[in-house]
């Protein structure tokens, strides 16, 4: 939990700094691909989480990984080397690009589908959003086959079941009472 709030503090200042230079939305498409290279590659993510590798190893690959970032990205880099702190690399990008978000007034629905969504699905599904939220919104699929079908929508606290699971879920209570 610790780490958690510490990826928040480190978030909020880089996010401080890059508004305060003009590069808040540069930063918040590295911290996009920081986070989706941490999450989808094992070997960069065990390899950041390490122990034993140390901290100027990390950030000389991450620097070499991601060469293209911006400065302030850099600098993050930087700081988690001074601090060693780079486990909490993916923690800082995702809490960015959410503090990033909500300054900018856009929120993330999440679609849970059985299969990936295509774009009929999609234009379903933002129809359905603008009648719950009148924010600016960007989609985020979760695929989950145990679904079977139709869909989930979270938007913040709000939740709109409409899968197969859960209206057979329905179903099954009102057959058994």
């Amino acid at each position: 939990m610790a780490s958690t709030r510490a990826a928040i503090r480190y978030a909020k200042a880089i996010l401080d700094l890059a508004n305060s230079k003009g590069v808040a939305e540069a930063v918040n498409n590295d911290m996009k691909s920081i986070a989706n290279a941490i999450e989808t590659n094992q070997e960069l993510s065990t390899f950041i989480q390490n122990p034993t590798t140390t901290v100027e190893v990390k950030e000389s690959a991450l620097l070499e990984v991601f060469a293209d970032v911006n400065g302030v990205t850099k600098g993050l880099f930087h700081l988690l080397f001074e601090n060693k702190r780079f486990e909490i690399l993916n923690a800082i990008a995702l809490e960015y690009n959410k503090l990033f978000d909500e300054s900018n007034g856009v929120e993330v629905a999440k679609v849970t589908t059985a299969i990936p969504m295509d774009a009929d699905l999609e234009a379903k599904v933002l129809a359905k959003v603008a009648t719950l939220s009148d924010k600016k919104i960007t989609i985020e699929n979760v695929v989950d086959p145990s679904i079977i079908g139709g869909f989930i929508l979270r938007i913040g606290d709000n939740q709109y079941n409409a899968s197969v699971a859960n209206r057979l879920q329905v179903l099954k209570r009102e057959l058994s009472n």
